[in-house]
């Protein structure tokens, strides 16, 4: 029986790259993820940890790998009325020292010499529908990284040999890991891997305190520790697969989508790759929330993972004097956007009034009828009106009905229950401009 992993939500101090691989759990075709970092930063451990959480795949009975019937296996089509099952989505290793042949299978040679003619699959077969994890990506000869790519994008392995011709499905979540000082990728390599995290160690003597502190806990008793946080794991993992079932149905207006290519033109990202990845990540971010509709702060949050490692760099190393990240965030201000167009303009004229607010006009019983902010009436859902006693469009309901500012957008609500929400944009962000510290665990309740 193998080892437990470290559980993925007792991870400290790697949001972004747990991120990432939530993306591609929910959406495959995102592409993969490049981890680039330091030595010591849970990069494998966050991919191992990541496999318990993907639901379980289909698998025909007496298949030797994760091939559903109906799928093009190594050995050839699987039977469509063939008995199915269900098993653990595999993760399988690229080891470093790794040959072509041992990647995309070759003719098996001890049968071969029996006078029968059989091919003996690749890592690709064994990955297929699971993970596919190679540590030093960077290392690897690049003809061998090409034929690793081709696969991820097409979705199937094509081996042509002395006497061989297969085709089969390879269908997996491609993660690779480096660490710069190693060597770089080409950069036509790094265009083809879906989202980049840079990881580093963090600076705040507390946070490694808790990472030493788990760690500890962890080799110390790791099924006791594992069990500590098998109902996060458990949560993580629902939240998964509900995002799965909902990111068909996430809705990408365009003034969100004109935010991502012209961010992606203005940064003179090369081809449009980049424009797709980033739009395919920022549904699958709004799935993970459980929103509808991509936002703009899913499109900050995608963009920062799917265009960082595409953009040029400077061969002389130089600045222009701001950072990449403000760079980015720049270009996706999109101040050339068209306007949100009015969910309701019935009842929502452009000078910001109700047209049911019994508190909206300048004789009425409201006073002057302008929009106050909902902060000024000591409640998040304060009315417009100075008497407070508004129709069914005032703003005391706390609906999308409610009055807007002069500019015709509504005016923030002061906290309530859509920005406690926990896996709000508005939480999220406000989670990442203030990081709050990680919940300790001592040691001694860790015993």
């Amino acid at each position: 029986m193998s080892a437990p992993a470290f559980p993925l939500s007792a991870l400290v101090g790697q949001e972004a790259l747990v991120e990432a691989l939530l993306v591609n759990a929910v959406a495959p075709d995102v592409g993969g993820v490049l981890v680039r970092g330091e030595r010591g930063t849970a990069k494998s451990t966050a991919v191992r940890a990541l496999a318990p959480l993907l639901p379980p795949v289909t698998a025909a009975v007496g298949q030797p790998w994760c091939f559903a019937p109906g799928e093009a296996a190594p050995g050839g089509i699987v039977p469509a009325d063939a008995e199915a099952e269900e098993r653990p989505a595999p993760l399988v290793e690229l080891p470093l020292g790794a040959t072509l042949d041992r990647l995309v299978g070759a003719l098996d040679l001890g049968r071969a010499l029996a006078g029968e003619q059989a091919f003996e699959a690749g890592l690709l077969a064994r990955a297929h529908r699971g993970i596919l994890y190679v540590d030093e990506v960077n290392l690897l000869p690049d003809h061998l990284v090409d034929a690793l790519l081709d696969a991820a994008a097409s979705g199937v392995a094509r081996v042509e040999r002395e006497a061989v011709s297969v085709t089969h499905a390879a269908r997996f979540l491609l993660v690779g890991t480096m660490n710069v000082e190693e060597g770089e990728l080409r950069p036509q390599l790094l265009d083809r891997f879906g989202l980049g995290v840079e990881v580093r160690a963090p600076r705040d003597r507390v946070v490694r305190a808790e990472i030493v502190r788990r760690r500890l806990a962890f080799e110390r008793d790791p099924a006791g520790f594992v069990a500590r946080f098998a109902a996060q794991e458990r949560a993580l993992a629902a939240r998964i697969a509900e995002a799965r079932g909902r990111l068909g149905a996430v809705r990408l207006p365009e003034r969100e989508l004109l935010r991502i290519t012209g961010a992606c033109a203005e940064l003179e990202i090369d081809g449009v790759r980049g424009d797709i990845v980033c739009a395919r990540a920022a549904q699958a971010l709004a799935a993970l929330d459980g929103a509808d509709e991509v936002t703009e702060e899913h499109v900050r949050r995608a963009a920062a993972l799917a265009l960082a490692h595409r953009r040029h760099r400077d061969p002389l190393g130089g600045t222009s004097g701001s950072s990449p990240e403000e760079d980015l965030q720049r270009a996706l201000d999109g101040d050339d956007l068209p306007p949100e167009p009015d969910p309701d303009p019935d009842l929502t004229p452009p000078n910001g009034t109700g047209s049911n607010s019994s508190g909206s006009s300048a004789s009425g019983e409201g006073g002057s009828g302008s929009a106050q902010p909902a902060s000024s009436g000591g409640d998040s859902g304060a009315g417009a009106s100075g008497s407070g006693e508004g129709g069914p469009g005032d703003a005391s309901h706390g609906d999308g009905d409610g009055p807007r500012d002069g500019d015709g957008s509504r005016p923030e609500a002061a906290g309530g229950p859509a920005a406690d929400a926990p896996f709000s944009p508005t939480a999220r962000a406000r989670e990442r401009r203030d990081p709050p510290a990680p919940a300790t665990l001592p040691l001694a309740a860790l015993a």
